[in-house]
């Protein structure tokens, strides 16, 4: 169904739940849970975690129309900052004109390893351990026969000898879960036969968070045109910001903010639907550093000839559509029915997606008008309503604070008693 979200953020919270209750994009129960705002009832949160004492809320909202692989998303996003959604929605647009996202999922599988130590000869166990690669897959598959039911399962070994470590690796595909406690159960059913086979001892069987067996790749093609109306105003944009981007390659310094910038959305989608946002980092910032430095994780590069800016990334994107807390939380089973109930290779391909149109928002403001611009007027509005602005003050305190370029609390709040005393 085409929609026109022309004027969206314009409406009110309970106007924008209408629109999509009407529009066929919430069922009745997912609207009626946002709408009453009882997102994660305290009994709930109580059987998530420990030591609960209530819940912390944030705000969530929606980005529309991201096209990925020929295919429009609603996408939901919890974040407390305002630019991330503007920005996120500024760069959805533009590259839906241009054709949207394409995306490859390189694999499908976590990895696991078994780090043993003592052991005498590692060349010689390699080769015992290898000898039985076929068994040992097989007493993993045992030891989980559900994912195996479901198609997944154990699906290749391999060892590397690293200073006083020889570290067995284990993956596995691991269907629509993430895959943590899938992935223990396998490598502790089969520590006891490693210790056997190589006479050495073993230190720790765990799950590793750096996924790439879960590499996927997100590009975008965006024409020149879709930059600036002024061709050459255009051309200097697609310049700077393959200079920006080769900037994040260079110094570790701008790395670690252009990658900032890029989770800034990919951390929201992941908090929307109750996915680790803990180990997607932690993957994808050891990706950043595959090749002995810290690095950007996006590229762009200009194409003059055909006037096109080309854009690319590719993380470990662990992401999953059940277990954890994604099944409990009535706020996540909202974000799937938005999110058309994607699977986990959709999901996955949909989130490094709006990780690359992030940092595409954020390349193109920062070689152009800067990135405070759109930052302080949205900052404006949050210092309104801390200093106590309502209704229609907090428009008109913004406005004050923008025109005299003084952004701080003493300020919102002086402005808002002079309204107020004009008003009496």
């Amino acid at each position: 169904m085409k929609v026109n979200w022309t004027g969206f953020s314009k409406k009110n919270p309970a106007e924008r739940l209408q629109m999509l209750k009407e529009k066929g994009l919430l069922q009745d129960e997912h609207w009626q849970l946002l709408d009453s705002q009882q997102t994660l009832p305290l009994e709930t949160a109580n059987q998530m975690s420990e030591n609960v004492l209530a819940t912390l809320a944030l705000p969530y909202s929606l980005v529309p129309d991201f096209l990925v692989d020929g295919k429009s998303y609603q996408v939901p996003f919890v974040t407390e900052e305002p630019s991330v959604v503007a920005a996120a929605s500024f760069a959805a647009k533009i590259i839906k004109r241009s054709g949207g996202f394409e995306t490859e999922v390189h694999k499908r599988q976590m990895i696991g390893q078994i780090a043993l130590y003592q052991v005498d000869n590692a060349d010689r166990a390699i080769k015992d351990i290898l000898m039985k690669k076929k068994e040992l897959l097989e007493q993993a598959n045992q030891a989980y026969p559900s994912i195996v039911a479901r198609g997944g399962g154990a699906r290749d070994l391999w060892l590397e000898p690293k200073e006083d470590f020889l570290i067995f690796y284990l993956s596995v595909d691991t269907q629509e879960a993430m895959g943590a406690n899938m992935l223990n159960t396998m490598l502790e059913a089969i520590t006891l036969p490693l210790k056997d086979l190589t006479g050495g001892k073993s230190l720790m069987a765990i799950l590793s968070n750096y996924a790439t067996d879960s590499l996927v790749t997100a590009r975008c093609v965006i024409g020149y045109r879709f930059l600036s109306r002024d061709t050459a105003e255009a051309e200097l944009l697609a310049d700077k910001m393959q200079l920006a981007s080769k900037l994040a390659q260079v110094d570790p310094y701008r790395a670690a903010t252009h990658n900032k910038g890029i989770f800034n959305g990919i951390d929201a989608l992941v908090l929307a639907t109750g996915n680790d946002w803990r180990a997607v980092e932690a993957g994808a910032h050891a990706y950043a550093s595959r090749e002995g430095s810290y690095r950007g994780l996006s590229t762009w590069t200009a194409d003059p000839d055909k006037r096109q800016l080309h854009g690319q990334m590719t993380l470990p994107m662990p992401i999953a559509t059940k277990g954890g807390s994604i099944g409990l939380n009535p706020a996540v089973a909202a974000s799937f029915d938005l999110l058309g109930q994607p699977q986990a290779k959709e999901l996955a391909s949909l989130i490094v997606s709006v990780g690359l149109a992030q940092n595409f928002a954020a390349l193109k403001a920062l070689v152009s008008t800067g990135i405070q611009a759109g930052h302080m007027k949205l900052q404006a509005k949050s210092l309104a309503l801390q200093a106590g602005a309502q209704g229609e003050e907090i428009a008109a305190v913004a406005s004050c604070l923008t025109v005299k370029k003084t952004f701080n609390l003493a300020t919102a709040q002086e402005i808002l008693a002079d309204l107020r005393k004009q008003d009496k």
